[in-house]
């Protein structure tokens, strides 16, 4: 999908071991917190299980839609993170980002209806990194390992046709996406330009997965279920600057 597209953000961010490793700029030592803030890019990898329907008025039907697929959109937001250095080398961080928007896109048979539907998902993470060289050198690469918990709202099917071709002419739908832990996967580098101000960059890396259910509804009433397993997958790219305190 947008695997080239964040491979390129994430040549920009290696460009800076270009910079000098060392340069006493000794902020990030055992006790110091750093937070970060900058441009957060969310590049989804995977996508979507067939629909499958599993029930009509309550009668179980378990019949896959052959062809249908779907995959979530890239999106852009402002990346917030936190850092506790709790030795001169190893620091516990917290992962935030501003609330964003995802489309849901058709793909295969659905590919016709375009965006299918919108949802604003939530996934704080925690994550233990390991920095390396010394507190005084300026330039400091780091890996990050943790665990993120995502959850999804506003969850809507927005598709007028997708839904009226679904339900028929007067039909109506709602879905939901289900909760979910998953591990973190980090690796980035700081470069600091004082002793308290730095630039940084990072590539991340969470293997989401998510369950989607489709209420349907026909004008007369009769409810149609249907399921799918949404694999999110995302690369995500920061780039940001930082505080050092």
């Amino acid at each position: 999908m947008n695997f080239t597209r964040t491979m390129h953000f994430a040549g920009v961010a290696a460009c800076i071991c270009t910079a000098a490793l060392a340069d006493h700029a000794d902020a990030q030592t055992a006790g110091s917190i750093t937070t970060s803030v900058g441009w957060l890019h969310i590049s989804p990898q995977g996508n979507a299980t067939p629909l499958t329907v599993q029930s009509v008025g309550g009668v179980s039907v378990n019949q896959q839609m052959a062809g249908t697929g779907a995959h979530a959109s890239s999106t852009d937001t402002m990346g917030i993170t936190t850092e506790y250095y709790v030795t001169d080398n190893v620091g516990v961080a917290m992962l935030f980002g501003l609330p964003l928007k995802v489309n849901l896109v058709g793909d295969g048979t659905l590919q016709k209806y375009g965006t299918l539907g919108t949802t604003r998902p939530m996934p704080p993470a925690i994550e233990l990194r390991y920095h390396l060289f010394s507190a005084t050198s300026r330039f400091r690469p780091y890996v990050g390992l943790g665990v993120n918990y995502t959850w999804f709202t506003q969850v809507r099917a927005t598709n007028r046709q997708f839904v009226s071709d679904s339900f028929g002419p007067g039909g109506s739908a709602r879905a939901t996406l289900s909760s979910s832990w998953n591990p973190v996967f980090e690796l980035g580098a700081s470069y600091a330009m004082t002793k308290h101000w730095s630039v940084g960059a990072s590539v991340g890396y969470m293997p989401v997965k998510t369950h989607l259910t489709l209420y349907g509804q026909t004008a007369t009433g009769t409810q149609i279920v249907s399921t799918s397993t949404l694999r999110l997958h995302p690369v995500n790219v920061f780039l940001n600057v930082a505080y050092t305190f």
